[in-house]
């Protein structure tokens, strides 16, 4: 890549970063005035008093603003697309911020808002070629629309679930989209490149108020449209390049997310609940229930975060067999850790049985 594209891609970030933070202050009295409050009223969660949750209409702006300066020369249809569904994105949180829509509604907006990048050639378009000679296999229309559509819905919603602590969702996304700026240089794909700085670059903006104690939420305005971008990216940047590897760098970029979410859906399914129905028993909420502080389990999730996040950018300049060998340890390790959390629980959960008695 040229020394301009690097400077692009710096000045993305920084110009995002900028505008994000300045844009927060804003969205905090757009917040209280149309009461978009996160109020403490059951056991879910963790802050004690009223906090403004638009922090996402911080993120979303700035993000917009620097894709908009330093993708001017370059705008096609499918990021015309991807921007015209975001903005779908963030109207739907901004709602459900204020109102609490049902999730069957969020659904099925999720799912008009997703389409359309979709429509515009956002799409997974083939697929690994295990059993045969050729490296891929080229999807049908019908399928690469189907499983594009699921995959940014699920990336779009793993990333909202693990929105449950002060800064959690906002640095890890911040982390693997950081991942992802280095592994598109590696790629050779600096149009994309900056736009997931411009992602980066908002994101950071807007953590020095999430941080714990945190002033102000990003709501779902702010994890949905992060989850919505990050998932795009994916497509447009990852699963197109041609090397086989690169198709399984973002499972693992985004692995925490995309595990919270199917352990939880798992959970609530076998418990007889929808898998819609919000719950006290995601990874943070474990972490917490086996004594750690809430910057404590920011902390571990950052770390596990960051972890994956150098194994996805070590994949992209390995062999396939290497790949496979990362992608099985990293695995192996956050199901030993769910298991050593899951056994920590129901000890604690003896104890207290006990204590009672």
């Amino acid at each position: 890549m040229a020394k301009f594209d690097y400077l692009m891609i710096i000045l993305a970030w920084l110009v995002a970063g900028l505008m994000s933070f300045l844009c927060t202050p804003l969205a905090k009295r757009v917040a209280e005035k149309i009461g978009a409050i996160d109020v403490p009223k059951d056991n879910r969660r963790m802050h004690k008093k009223p906090i403004p949750r638009l922090g996402g209409l911080a993120i979303f702006l700035g993000f917009f603003i620097s894709t908009m300066v330093f993708t001017f020369n370059f705008i096609t249809l499918p990021l015309y697309g991807i921007l015209l569904g975001a903005t779908v994105i963030v109207a739907l949180g901004m709602a459900d911020d204020v109102l609490a829509l049902h999730p069957i509604k969020k659904f099925l907006v999720q799912i008009l808002a997703v389409a359309i990048p979709v429509a515009c050639g956002v799409r997974i378009e083939r697929f690994p070629n295990f059993f045969g000679e050729a490296a891929y296999i080229e999807l049908p229309l019908g399928w690469s629309i189907a499983i594009s559509m699921v995959w940014l819905i699920a990336i779009l919603n793993a990333v909202n679930i693990i929105d449950g602590l002060d800064g959690l969702a906002c640095g890890v996304s911040t982390i693997m989209t950081i991942s992802s700026v280095f592994i598109l240089i590696l790629l050779e794909a600096p149009q994309v490149a900056i736009i997931a700085a411009a992602l980066a670059g908002a994101c950071m903006g807007f953590l020095p108020y999430n941080f714990n104690p945190a002033k102000m939420f990003m709501g779902d305005t702010g994890s949905m449209f992060i989850g919505y971008i990050l998932a795009c990216l994916s497509i447009v940047g990852l699963f197109k390049a041609y090397a086989v590897v690169a198709f399984f760098v973002p499972l693992l970029l985004y692995l925490l997310p995309i595990f919270d979410l199917m352990f939880a859906a798992c959970r609530r399914i076998l418990s007889g609940k929808s898998p819609m129905q919000a719950d006290k028993s995601h990874l943070h909420h474990k972490l917490i229930a086996m004594g750690l502080s809430q910057k404590q389990a920011v902390a571990v999730l950052y770390g596990v975060a960051a972890i994956l996040g150098f194994c996805a950018v070590l994949l992209t300049t390995d062999s396939f067999k290497k790949a496979l060998i990362i992608i099985g340890v990293a695995f192996a390790f956050i199901m030993v850790g769910a298991f050593v959390i899951y056994r920590r629980e129901k000890k604690l959960e003896k104890e207290e049985i006990e204590n009672q008695e």
